[in-house]
């Protein structure tokens, strides 16, 4: 169950059908079974296979249903497969990027929570705990961003499963880390989570506005896949970064300490254990 408010300040409780599957999995000793086959390679490919395919289009209806999906926000096509609309592209005009060179654009539509820098910051992304340093596997790279933020998005199935880079720059490194699962036992307590890291990708960006940021895209475990673009060394803010396959997943962003501080809204929410709902393109936080 998530805490999540809006920018009004109207809060909502959300348990989607999704994560009480994924509580289950992760904190039952029968869901702990099934996981080694779920998020094997094998199982992955067959399921993307599958929800690449013209086949898998008799889930669409029911989806846009069960989830409550306006239409009217994208552009309209006929679809290939599942997949082919999972990752629709919006209408034109159905979001804004805020172009303030002192504004922090979200990359995406999303759940924000915000978390400062210390040397005991932990923080949860699919179930899984991470600190900076093992969100990274670079000891050096993390040392560099203590006192500044992690900006964690969460996107959830109905969310836009596109996103952008949130700012402009040059890009230093492009990095790719595979996903591991670490132990599955079926006999631990029940609420004994897996440990695991799940599939993730991060550039680290000479930001024109904010410094040198870390932008990260997270992997679902199971047929979640990230689609990054080819890119030259320079980008623009609202340039199309990737997009997510089906799974559903996360983007986080990386700051220095000094470099952006989030809305004082996002940041009283998270200190609270609420997310924030977030789109596309607006302010989040500001330099």
């Amino acid at each position: 169950m998530h805490l999540v408010a809006d920018r009004k300040g109207n809060i909502t409780e959300e348990n989607s059908r999704q994560d009480r599957l994924l509580e289950w999995l992760y904190g039952h000793g029968a869901g702990r079974l099934l996981l080694k086959p779920l998020v094997s390679p094998v199982f992955s490919r067959i399921g993307g296979a599958f929800l690449d395919s013209g086949l898998s289009r008799v889930l669409i209806r029911h989806f846009i249903r069960s989830h409550g999906i306006d239409m009217w926000e994208y552009q309209p096509k006929k679809y290939s497969s599942f997949n082919d609309f999972f990752t629709r592209r919006l209408a034109e005009g159905a979001r804004r990027v805020d172009r303030d060179p002192g504004v922090l654009a979200s990359p995406c539509d999303g759940r924000l929570s915000v978390y400062k820098i210390t040397e005991d910051c932990t923080f949860t992304v699919k179930h899984a705990p991470y600190t900076v340093d093992s969100l990274l596997k670079d000891r050096r790279l993390s040392a560099e961003y203590t006192g500044g933020y992690v900006w964690l998005f969460r996107l959830c199935v109905d969310d836009y499963h596109r996103y952008i880079y949130a700012d402009s720059g040059k890009i230093r490194k492009f990095v790719k880390i595979p996903g591991v699962l670490h132990t599955v036992n079926p006999a631990a307590n029940e609420h004994y989570p897996v440990y695991k890291e799940n599939t993730r990708e991060y550039c680290i960006l000479e930001s024109e506005h904010f410094g040198r940021l870390i932008q990260m895209e997270v992997g679902a475990m199971m047929v979640g896949r990230i689609i990054n673009h080819p890119r030259g060394s320079e980008v623009r803010r609202g340039w199309e970064k990737g997009r997510f396959a089906f799974g559903g997943s996360t983007v986080i962003l990386i700051t220095r300490k000094g470099a952006a501080c989030p809305d004082g809204d996002i940041l009283e929410n998270s200190i609270k254990g609420i997310e924030t709902k977030v789109r596309l393109g607006e302010r989040v936080g500001a330099g």
